[in-house]
């Protein structure tokens, strides 16, 4: 495995910067919804601390959430097609904005690993 993918890998599953081993998250599931962003002071493999800020990457949130929003386009115009001329783009609207409420407990943690892997000195 190289290691650009195994970087992907511990980005997505939420895994520390510098060991990549560690979890982020105090819990494994995003469930309860309450305690979704609760995190580790420490990393529990090599004892890397994470930064106590409580809103951490709120722009990289509303990245992500843009991003989906343009997936979205691009797998919705080509089976139903987008038109002015009638409602097929509140209906564009109405599953895009249903889609981000149903990923946004992931987008919020992935956005957060995102942040902490921008800003912690990560392992080459």
């Amino acid at each position: 495995m190289s290691a650009s993918s195994s970087l992907v890998l511990a980005v997505v599953r939420c895994q520390c910067p510098t060991c990549r081993k560690g979890s982020l998250f105090v819990q494994k599931s995003i469930f309860p919804l309450k305690h979704l962003l609760k995190m580790n002071e420490y990393c529990t493999e090599c004892g890397q601390k994470f930064k106590g800020e409580s809103n951490n990457g709120p722009g990289i949130n509303y990245a992500l959430t843009t991003i989906i929003l343009f997936l979205n386009a691009a797998w919705y115009y080509p089976i139903f097609g987008m038109s002015y001329k009638d409602n097929s783009f509140f209906y564009f609207l109405a599953t895009s904005i249903l889609v981000v409420l149903l990923l946004q407990p992931l987008l919020m943690r992935l956005s957060r690993a995102i942040y902490l892997y921008l800003v912690l000195k990560i392992k080459g």
